[in-house]
């Protein structure tokens, strides 16, 4: 081989690798290029995840939940299914259970603490059934009495304001209601003369009613032996 084809072949060796390295760093710059982007857009996802408020997850489970509950009530409707029993039916023992928990929790029954907040609660059921105040009959009160709309102690209201009769009927009825739900609670039963006395005060025969509803059936013959004086 002379040399010019040896210097030929060599001149298109070293053609071949410049061309092979041109193709891997288009590559690399691709590949860089690539990565970028994606990393910039993971940064936008990101920060607009955090902009979010912090119940975003939730609220969209609980969207999603509602449209596809009216999507299949729909369908229900269509097919002139009873929408409700059906999803009973889907509902087991265990997530009935756990419903009922959750709606106890998030609806718990204070009980009595005090007479503050037995006050607080019934003022609430009292005002819950009320309707909405009037605003537009407010403003004109306000604007009508002046200075005697916000009563001073040395403010004579009386005769300033009428009642309405709706007012009035609203406030009977309320009455006429607490009257009627007071008189269904359960009255202290009367002193019976001829029971048994086995108690030394009030306190004690309500604690032997309770252990006797409890374990009377299984007290009552040694109570009776303990009567006889026949008890071991």
């Amino acid at each position: 081989m002379s040399s010019k084809d040896s210097e030929a072949s060599t001149n298109k060796s070293f053609t071949e690798k410049q061309a092979e390295r041109m193709k891997k760093l288009r590559e690399l710059h691709k590949l860089r290029n690539e990565a970028r982007t994606h990393n910039h857009q993971e940064v936008i996802s990101e920060d607009a995840r955090l902009k979010l408020p912090s119940n975003w997850e939730n609220r969209k489970r609980r969207a999603e939940w509602i449209l596809n509950d009216q999507k299949e009530r729909e369908e229900a409707a269509k097919e002139g299914k009873d929408y409700d029993r059906l999803k009973l039916l889907n509902v087991s023992a265990v997530e009935a259970e756990r419903f009922d928990k959750m709606k106890k929790k998030k609806n718990p029954d204070q009980g009595f603490s005090d007479y503050e907040a037995a006050s607080v609660r019934q003022y609430n059921g009292l005002i819950k059934n009320m309707p909405a105040k009037d605003m537009e009959r407010y403003e004109e009160e306000k604007a009508r009495y002046g200075d005697a709309f916000y009563a001073a102690p040395n403010t004579i209201v009386h005769g300033l304001h009428k009642d309405r009769p709706q007012a009035v009927d609203n406030l009977v009825k309320s009455i006429e209601d607490q009257i009627d739900k007071r008189s269904k609670y359960s009255r202290r039963r009367t002193h019976n003369d001829d029971a048994d006395i086995d108690y030394i005060n009030e306190r004690n025969a309500k604690f032997n009613k309770k252990m006797d509803r409890f374990y009377g059936e299984h007290t009552a013959e040694i109570k009776q032996n303990l009567e006889r004086g026949t008890a071991v």
